[in-house]
Protein backbone atom coordinates (compact mmCIF):
# COMPACT_ATOMS: atom_id res chain seq x y z
CA UNK A 1 0.00 0.00 0.00
CA UNK A 2 2.63 2.28 1.22
CA UNK A 3 4.56 1.20 -2.41
CA UNK A 4 1.47 2.46 -4.38
CA UNK A 5 1.07 5.75 -2.21
CA UNK A 6 4.56 6.57 -3.37
CA UNK A 7 3.54 5.68 -7.25
CA UNK A 8 0.90 8.00 -6.84
CA UNK A 9 2.90 10.89 -5.39
CA UNK A 10 5.03 10.68 -8.50
CA UNK A 11 2.43 10.42 -10.91
CA UNK A 12 1.19 13.74 -8.97
CA UNK A 13 4.71 15.50 -9.46
CA UNK A 14 5.28 14.16 -13.17
CA UNK A 15 2.52 15.53 -14.03
CA UNK A 16 2.63 18.54 -12.08
CA UNK A 17 5.64 19.49 -14.01
CA UNK A 18 4.20 18.45 -17.26
CA UNK A 19 1.33 20.55 -17.85
CA UNK A 20 3.28 23.51 -16.23
CA UNK A 21 6.15 23.13 -18.19
CA UNK A 22 5.10 21.30 -21.33
CA UNK A 23 7.63 18.32 -20.62
CA UNK A 24 8.86 15.88 -18.37
CA UNK A 25 5.73 13.30 -17.42
CA UNK A 26 7.16 10.33 -18.97
CA UNK A 27 10.92 11.53 -18.05
CA UNK A 28 10.31 12.04 -14.48
CA UNK A 29 8.20 9.12 -13.65
CA UNK A 30 10.16 6.54 -15.83
CA UNK A 31 13.01 7.61 -14.18
CA UNK A 32 11.75 6.74 -10.70
CA UNK A 33 9.84 3.85 -11.89
CA UNK A 34 13.33 2.31 -13.52
CA UNK A 35 14.75 3.39 -9.63
CA UNK A 36 12.78 1.45 -8.44
CA UNK A 37 14.07 -1.58 -9.91
CA UNK A 38 11.53 -2.02 -13.19
CA UNK A 39 12.53 -3.23 -16.48
CA UNK A 40 12.47 -0.67 -19.51
CA UNK A 41 9.69 -2.14 -21.42
CA UNK A 42 7.90 -2.50 -18.29
CA UNK A 43 8.45 1.22 -17.22
CA UNK A 44 7.74 2.99 -20.28
CA UNK A 45 4.17 0.51 -20.99
CA UNK A 46 3.02 1.58 -17.74
CA UNK A 47 3.74 5.20 -18.04
CA UNK A 48 2.23 5.25 -21.45
CA UNK A 49 -1.27 3.26 -20.51
CA UNK A 50 -1.24 5.87 -17.32
CA UNK A 51 -0.80 8.37 -19.61
CA UNK A 52 -3.71 7.77 -21.64
CA UNK A 53 -5.95 9.14 -19.14
CA UNK A 54 -3.20 12.09 -17.19
CA UNK A 55 -3.06 13.33 -21.00
CA UNK A 56 -6.86 13.50 -21.50
CA UNK A 57 -7.54 15.25 -18.42
CA UNK A 58 -4.73 17.65 -19.19
CA UNK A 59 -5.69 18.15 -22.84
CA UNK A 60 -9.28 18.92 -21.57
CA UNK A 61 -7.89 21.23 -18.98
CA UNK A 62 -5.71 23.46 -21.05
CA UNK A 63 -8.73 23.08 -23.49
CA UNK A 64 -10.98 24.75 -20.99
CA UNK A 65 -8.39 27.58 -19.83
CA UNK A 66 -8.07 28.15 -23.80
CA UNK A 67 -4.33 27.04 -23.91
CA UNK A 68 -4.40 24.57 -26.79
CA UNK A 69 -3.86 25.49 -30.80
CA UNK A 70 -6.63 22.74 -32.30
CA UNK A 71 -4.64 22.70 -35.78
CA UNK A 72 -1.43 22.32 -34.29
CA UNK A 73 -2.55 19.36 -31.93
CA UNK A 74 -3.53 17.37 -34.97
CA UNK A 75 -0.61 18.19 -37.60
CA UNK A 76 1.73 16.85 -35.05
CA UNK A 77 0.15 14.21 -32.83
CA UNK A 78 -1.05 12.08 -35.89
CA UNK A 79 2.32 11.60 -37.02
CA UNK A 80 3.29 11.47 -33.04
CA UNK A 81 0.99 8.43 -32.96
CA UNK A 82 2.81 6.60 -35.39
CA UNK A 83 6.26 7.23 -34.38
CA UNK A 84 5.42 6.04 -30.73
CA UNK A 85 3.40 2.72 -32.04
CA UNK A 86 6.92 1.99 -33.53
CA UNK A 87 8.83 2.91 -30.97
CA UNK A 88 7.02 0.48 -28.69
CA UNK A 89 7.40 -2.52 -30.93
CA UNK A 90 11.25 -1.05 -31.14
CA UNK A 91 11.49 -1.25 -27.38
CA UNK A 92 9.42 -4.37 -26.66
CA UNK A 93 11.56 -6.16 -28.77
CA UNK A 94 14.60 -5.10 -26.93
CA UNK A 95 16.50 -6.95 -24.05
CA UNK A 96 16.32 -5.79 -20.61
CA UNK A 97 20.36 -5.85 -20.44
CA UNK A 98 20.11 -3.82 -23.81
CA UNK A 99 17.20 -1.71 -23.35
CA UNK A 100 18.09 -0.32 -20.13
CA UNK A 101 21.71 1.54 -20.68
CA UNK A 102 19.74 3.09 -23.60
CA UNK A 103 16.74 4.28 -21.86
CA UNK A 104 18.89 5.64 -18.68
CA UNK A 105 21.36 7.55 -21.50
CA UNK A 106 18.70 8.72 -23.09
CA UNK A 107 16.74 10.19 -20.00
CA UNK A 108 19.91 11.22 -18.98
CA UNK A 109 20.57 13.18 -21.87
CA UNK A 110 17.16 15.05 -21.42
CA UNK A 111 17.64 15.86 -17.56
CA UNK A 112 20.32 17.90 -18.26
CA UNK A 113 18.86 19.47 -21.48
CA UNK A 114 15.57 20.09 -18.81
CA UNK A 115 18.13 20.99 -15.99
CA UNK A 116 20.49 23.81 -18.15
CA UNK A 117 17.13 24.95 -20.09
CA UNK A 118 15.14 25.95 -16.98
CA UNK A 119 18.32 26.91 -14.16
CA UNK A 120 20.02 29.18 -17.34
CA UNK A 121 16.70 30.29 -19.15
CA UNK A 122 16.66 31.06 -23.03
CA UNK A 123 16.53 33.81 -25.23
CA UNK A 124 13.19 35.30 -25.68
CA UNK A 125 11.49 33.95 -28.80
CA UNK A 126 10.77 36.14 -31.82
CA UNK A 127 7.52 37.25 -32.79
CA UNK A 128 6.16 35.48 -35.80
CA UNK A 129 2.78 35.51 -36.67
CA UNK A 130 2.88 33.10 -39.96
CA UNK A 131 1.72 29.72 -38.94
CA UNK A 132 4.18 26.81 -38.61
CA UNK A 133 3.91 24.67 -40.99
CA UNK A 134 2.44 21.61 -41.50
CA UNK A 135 4.97 19.41 -43.04
CA UNK A 136 7.46 20.73 -40.25
CA UNK A 137 4.94 19.75 -37.17
CA UNK A 138 4.78 16.18 -39.18
CA UNK A 139 8.40 15.46 -39.04
CA UNK A 140 8.75 16.57 -35.48
CA UNK A 141 5.95 14.89 -34.34
CA UNK A 142 7.20 11.56 -36.14
CA UNK A 143 10.28 12.12 -34.69
CA UNK A 144 9.17 12.99 -30.80
CA UNK A 145 6.76 10.06 -30.81
CA UNK A 146 9.13 7.59 -31.81
CA UNK A 147 11.79 8.97 -29.08
CA UNK A 148 9.16 8.99 -26.27
CA UNK A 149 8.21 5.58 -26.81
CA UNK A 150 11.60 3.97 -26.97
CA UNK A 151 13.53 6.04 -24.75
CA UNK A 152 10.20 6.04 -22.07
CA UNK A 153 9.84 9.91 -22.50
CA UNK A 154 10.95 12.83 -25.06
CA UNK A 155 7.54 14.02 -26.53
CA UNK A 156 7.46 17.39 -24.03
CA UNK A 157 11.13 17.76 -24.06
CA UNK A 158 11.71 17.76 -27.65
CA UNK A 159 7.83 19.40 -28.27
CA UNK A 160 7.60 21.82 -26.47
CA UNK A 161 11.49 23.57 -27.03
CA UNK A 162 11.11 22.91 -30.78
CA UNK A 163 7.75 24.84 -30.90
CA UNK A 164 8.98 27.75 -28.57
CA UNK A 165 12.13 28.31 -30.74
CA UNK A 166 9.75 29.09 -33.66
CA UNK A 167 8.40 32.39 -32.35
CA UNK A 168 5.10 31.54 -33.94
CA UNK A 169 2.77 30.87 -31.26
CA UNK A 170 2.26 32.12 -27.55
CA UNK A 171 4.26 29.94 -24.77
CA UNK A 172 0.60 28.75 -22.99
CA UNK A 173 -0.52 27.68 -26.72
CA UNK A 174 2.55 25.14 -27.17
CA UNK A 175 2.40 23.60 -23.35
CA UNK A 176 -1.47 23.48 -24.29
CA UNK A 177 -1.20 21.98 -27.70
CA UNK A 178 1.30 19.51 -26.82
CA UNK A 179 -0.10 18.19 -23.56
CA UNK A 180 -3.10 17.78 -25.90
CA UNK A 181 -1.68 15.82 -28.74
CA UNK A 182 0.06 13.53 -26.30
CA UNK A 183 -3.05 11.47 -25.94
CA UNK A 184 -3.03 10.43 -29.27
CA UNK A 185 1.39 9.47 -28.59
CA UNK A 186 0.32 7.75 -25.19
CA UNK A 187 -2.84 5.91 -26.43
CA UNK A 188 -0.84 4.49 -29.77
CA UNK A 189 2.40 3.63 -27.62
CA UNK A 190 0.16 1.54 -25.50
CA UNK A 191 -1.48 -0.10 -28.15
CA UNK A 192 2.42 -1.00 -29.72
CA UNK A 193 2.99 -2.21 -25.99
CA UNK A 194 -0.33 -4.46 -25.81
CA UNK A 195 0.43 -6.21 -29.09
CA UNK A 196 4.12 -6.67 -28.76
CA UNK A 197 4.97 -7.08 -25.28
CA UNK A 198 5.66 -10.76 -24.51
CA UNK A 199 4.64 -10.25 -20.80
CA UNK A 200 1.61 -11.51 -19.76
CA UNK A 201 -0.03 -7.70 -18.73
CA UNK A 202 0.62 -4.76 -17.87
CA UNK A 203 1.57 -4.25 -14.16
CA UNK A 204 -1.91 -2.67 -13.08
CA UNK A 205 -1.42 -1.12 -9.85
CA UNK A 206 1.45 0.64 -11.03
CA UNK A 207 -0.44 2.33 -13.52
CA UNK A 208 -3.22 3.00 -11.35
CA UNK A 209 -1.41 4.66 -9.20
CA UNK A 210 0.11 6.62 -11.45
CA UNK A 211 -2.55 7.57 -13.27
CA UNK A 212 -4.53 8.46 -9.87
CA UNK A 213 -1.74 10.99 -9.02
CA UNK A 214 -1.98 12.69 -12.93
CA UNK A 215 -5.61 12.62 -12.88
CA UNK A 216 -5.50 14.57 -9.84
CA UNK A 217 -2.64 17.21 -10.81
CA UNK A 218 -3.54 18.05 -14.63
CA UNK A 219 -6.34 21.14 -13.55
CA UNK A 220 -4.24 22.18 -11.01
CA UNK A 221 -1.14 22.65 -13.73
CA UNK A 222 -3.08 24.16 -16.05
CA UNK A 223 -4.07 26.84 -13.77
CA UNK A 224 -0.83 26.96 -13.18
CA UNK A 225 0.96 27.63 -16.59
CA UNK A 226 -0.36 30.98 -16.46
CA UNK A 227 0.82 32.10 -13.11
CA UNK A 228 3.65 30.24 -11.67
CA UNK A 229 7.36 30.31 -13.21
CA UNK A 230 8.86 27.29 -14.36
CA UNK A 231 12.06 28.15 -13.53
CA UNK A 232 12.79 26.77 -9.86
CA UNK A 233 10.05 23.43 -11.05
CA UNK A 234 12.28 22.35 -14.26
CA UNK A 235 15.76 23.00 -12.44
CA UNK A 236 14.13 20.22 -9.71
CA UNK A 237 12.79 18.14 -11.97
CA UNK A 238 15.98 18.28 -14.31
CA UNK A 239 18.43 17.58 -11.36
CA UNK A 240 16.28 14.75 -10.27
CA UNK A 241 16.34 12.86 -13.62
CA UNK A 242 19.97 14.22 -13.61
CA UNK A 243 21.25 12.01 -10.71
CA UNK A 244 18.60 9.05 -11.08
CA UNK A 245 19.91 8.17 -14.29
CA UNK A 246 23.61 8.80 -13.64
CA UNK A 247 23.10 6.08 -10.72
CA UNK A 248 21.75 3.58 -13.14
CA UNK A 249 24.34 3.71 -15.44
CA UNK A 250 27.00 4.17 -12.97
CA UNK A 251 25.84 1.13 -11.25
CA UNK A 252 25.39 -0.90 -14.87
CA UNK A 253 28.95 -0.24 -15.54
CA UNK A 254 29.96 -1.16 -11.76
CA UNK A 255 32.27 2.16 -11.82
CA UNK A 256 34.20 2.74 -8.32
CA UNK A 257 33.74 5.47 -6.14
CA UNK A 258 29.95 5.72 -7.31
CA UNK A 259 28.66 7.34 -4.33
CA UNK A 260 31.42 10.55 -4.40
CA UNK A 261 29.90 10.49 -7.68
CA UNK A 262 26.37 11.16 -6.76
CA UNK A 263 27.17 13.25 -3.96
CA UNK A 264 28.83 15.81 -6.36
CA UNK A 265 26.04 15.82 -8.29
CA UNK A 266 23.98 16.12 -6.13
CA UNK A 267 25.43 19.20 -4.70
CA UNK A 268 25.82 20.54 -8.20
CA UNK A 269 21.49 19.53 -8.42
CA UNK A 270 21.39 22.23 -4.86
CA UNK A 271 23.54 24.73 -6.70
CA UNK A 272 21.26 24.71 -9.69
CA UNK A 273 17.94 24.89 -7.97
CA UNK A 274 19.33 27.85 -5.95
CA UNK A 275 20.66 29.60 -9.21
CA UNK A 276 17.11 29.23 -10.49
CA UNK A 277 15.88 30.46 -7.73
CA UNK A 278 17.72 33.35 -7.49
CA UNK A 279 17.15 34.26 -11.36
CA UNK A 280 13.45 33.77 -10.66
CA UNK A 281 14.12 36.67 -7.82
CA UNK A 282 15.90 38.66 -9.86
CA UNK A 283 13.40 38.63 -12.97
CA UNK A 284 10.18 39.50 -10.60
CA UNK A 285 12.33 42.68 -9.72
CA UNK A 286 12.89 43.58 -13.28
CA UNK A 287 8.80 43.27 -13.87
CA UNK A 288 7.87 44.61 -11.13
CA UNK A 289 10.37 47.95 -12.16
CA UNK A 290 8.92 47.69 -15.92
CA UNK A 291 5.70 47.95 -14.06
CA UNK A 292 6.02 51.14 -11.84
CA UNK A 293 7.99 53.00 -13.97
CA UNK A 294 7.30 51.91 -17.54
CA UNK A 295 4.07 54.03 -18.17
CA UNK A 296 5.52 56.98 -16.10
CA UNK A 297 8.63 56.68 -18.36
CA UNK A 298 6.63 56.50 -21.64
CA UNK A 299 4.24 59.72 -20.71
CA UNK A 300 7.94 61.93 -19.64
CA UNK A 301 8.88 60.56 -23.50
Amino acid sequence: MAGLLVLALVGFVAQLVDGSLGMAYGVTSTTLLLATGLTPVVASASVHLSEVGTTLMSGFSHWKFGNVDWRVVWRIGIPGAIGAFVGAVVLSNLSTEAGKPWMAGFLLALGVYVLMRFTFGVKPVRKDSRPIRGRYLAALGLTAGFIDASGGGGWGPIGTPTLLATGKMEPRKIIGSIDASEFLVALFASLGFLISWRSQAFPLPVVGALLAGGVVAAPVAAWLVRHAAPRILGSAAGGLIVLTNTRTLLNHAQVANRGWILVALAALWVAAVVIAFRAHRIELRVALAQTTHGPAARSEA
